[in-house]
């Protein structure tokens, strides 16, 4: 597995990322074979949310399976974020629930800290100084060593940094070769006969670059947010002609093409998967070895339903 060094953060840790969202659905037993089998194709980064499961139950189910794995707490990543509360129907960056939705992690985790902390969708009313102080004592306290932000344009996070001292080190937002938005609006600058012109998020792809902030990419083979995969999908003809003829050339899956599509670009992002499943864990785990050149990647794009101006 590629490993790479985050700017300001973590060093060494692997392209490939766990999420942990459907772990709830999984027997502890079940839940250490997909820690086991991930840790063993070598990704060591394990992303939870508070509000993955009723009342945080992903990371419930991974402080429960843990310890059946044998791997050591030092040997992984674990990253979780906060600010999404589905029991209230509204996101909260206040310092107080910032600050009891870590110390519920922890405890449902069974860990001292958490590697990294990351502010959960925009809180339209937040308080950047009452970030910076949450911030502040979760450092101080050594309960979270790095913090970032998940799906925010360039302007919230301008904000932020005015306010906190820590350097926000990621900027977890959708990626995949259907949800490219990130990419095509500069390709489509200034152009009214296409929508792939609209800048939807405020050029974060090239502001996370400039800023050493590490994008990693959440769905990468999603449709739309909850529309399944494009994987062999019958709507995607052109899409899975062009993967399958990639992934018999490279010998693997077209999972793994699809994940390396995003590793190939020079942002060096990393990218996360889903799956509970170990087999699909270890096929999508081959994404880091593939060497995708420059043509297969707007092959790709194209086959995607992109085209060139």
């Amino acid at each position: 597995m590629k490993k790479i060094s985050i700017v300001n953060g973590p060093e060494n840790v692997s392209v490939l990322i766990q999420g942990c969202m459907r772990m709830p659905d999984l027997s502890n037993e079940q839940a250490a074979e997909v820690i086991r089998t991930a840790y063993e194709c070598g990704i060591n980064f394990f992303d939870h949310a508070t509000c993955y499961g009723e009342n945080g139950a992903a990371e419930t189910r991974f402080g429960e399976s843990f310890p059946l794995t044998g791997i050591k707490r030092e040997d992984i990543f674990i990253q979780s974020k906060c600010g999404l509360c589905f029991d209230r129907n509204e996101f909260d960056w206040t310092k107080e629930n910032i600050l009891s939705s870590v110390d519920d992690s922890l405890r449902r985790l069974k860990i001292d800290y958490l590697d990294t902390l990351l502010l959960h969708r925009p809180d339209v009313l937040y308080d950047p100084e009452e970030v910076a102080a949450a911030f502040d004592i979760l450092e101080k306290e050594g309960k979270v060593r790095y913090f970032g932000v998940s799906n925010l344009v360039p302007m919230q996070i301008e904000l932020l940094k005015k306010y906190v001292k820590q350097p926000l080190i990621i900027n977890q937002v959708q990626l995949s070769l259907e949800q490219s938005q990130l990419i095509d609006q500069a390709l489509y600058m200034n152009n009214k006969t296409t929508e792939f012109s609209i800048n939807r998020d405020g050029n974060a792809l090239d502001y996370c670059r400039l800023n050493d902030i590490t994008i990693q990419a959440w769905s990468p083979l999603q449709i739309g947010m909850f529309g399944g995969t494009f994987i062999d999908n019958p709507d995607f003809p052109e899409l899975n002609k062009v993967l399958g003829e990639l992934a018999e050339r490279e010998g693997v899956s077209k999972t793994a093409i699809a994940i390396a599509w995003i590793l190939r670009h020079p942002a060096k992002m990393q990218a996360i998967i889903g799956t509970m499943n170990p087999s699909h864990i270890k096929d999508a785990c081959d994404a880091s070895e593939v060497k995708l050149s420059h043509h297969d990647w707007y092959a790709l794009y194209l086959a995607a339903g992109k085209y060139l101006p």
